[in-house]
């Protein structure tokens, strides 16, 4: 896999992830959107920790910086 997340598109998830998981916990408590949510806040997890995110391949996008 090559990376294809970029820094600030890894702060970005991250930070998304973190507020996803709270509503999850604190606000959506008894609904079903409580495990959507948990399961969204992994992925994006998951998805700044290997700096690969599988929707961007077929899109053809990559925040990563070039190394040149």
């Amino acid at each position: 896999m090559k990376p294809n997340v970029g820094k600030t598109d890894k702060i970005f998830r991250i930070i998304a992830a973190i507020v996803v998981i709270y509503l999850a916990h604190q606000v959506f408590t008894e609904s079903p959107w409580n495990y959507i949510l948990y399961v969204l806040g992994a992925m994006f997890i998951l998805t700044s920790v290997f700096s690969y995110c599988p929707a961007y391949y077929p899109l053809g996008m990559n925040t990563c910086e070039k190394k040149e």
